[in-house]
């Protein structure tokens, strides 16, 4: 399913314009960056954000974690999970 990046929340979590489920919050499936106010998190959020803030990316829902839809998303073919691990 295709969705419009909304807001990068951190380094692998973010919101789409359009619910998937009851939830508009993605993880990122088997990425696991450093959260904001963390070291290091800041950069993870701000590569996060030059890879697919803005952007639509294709989401393939995997499960889900605390409210949020764990998923393998890519953007324009490029699996993002693959390019953050």
């Amino acid at each position: 399913m295709k969705r419009a990046v909304k807001k990068i929340i951190d380094g692998d979590t973010f919101i789409v314009n359009r619910r998937i489920g009851d939830t508009n919050r993605v993880r990122l499936a088997g990425v696991n960056a450093l959260e904001r106010g963390r070291p290091g998190g800041s950069e993870a959020t701000s590569r996060l954000r030059g890879m697919i803030g803005g952007k639509t990316v294709t989401i393939v829902p995997q499960g889900k974690s605390y409210g949020r839809v764990v998923a393998d998303v890519r953007h324009k073919r490029k699996l993002v999970n693959k390019m953050l691990r």
